[in-house]
């Protein structure tokens, strides 16, 4: 039987996964165009945006679904993805609060 993990240990693997995201300029530039278009947008759209090919781009976008940064729904033919804005406050703020409690 897998050990469950403590909530230290859960809030450091979300903090792995989401600045592991961050870390790539390019990632933290397609959460800030989606902020700027209202926070959801076509892979079509974003791709045309930045001149990646579309298998950068679709790497890209994974990696910051797996950190759970934006979320994707196939719409019709279509792919939406959207910023999830308050996953990426909350992990901030929970990183700033461990400084804060730690003293």
């Amino acid at each position: 039987m897998a050990k469950q993990k403590t909530r230290g240990e859960q809030d450091l693997e979300d903090f792995d996964l989401v600045f592991k995201a961050l870390a790539h300029e390019s990632r933290r530039n397609i959460l800030v165009v989606l902020l700027s278009r209202g926070g959801s947008m076509t892979a079509g759209d974003i791709v045309k945006r930045f001149p990646f090919s579309w298998p950068t781009m679709t790497r890209h976008l994974k990696q910051l679904e797996q950190a759970g940064l934006i979320s994707v729904d196939k719409i019709s033919r279509e792919q939406h993805y959207t910023l999830k804005k308050d996953r990426l406050l909350g992990i901030v703020n929970n990183w700033l609060k461990w400084f804060d409690n730690k003293q």
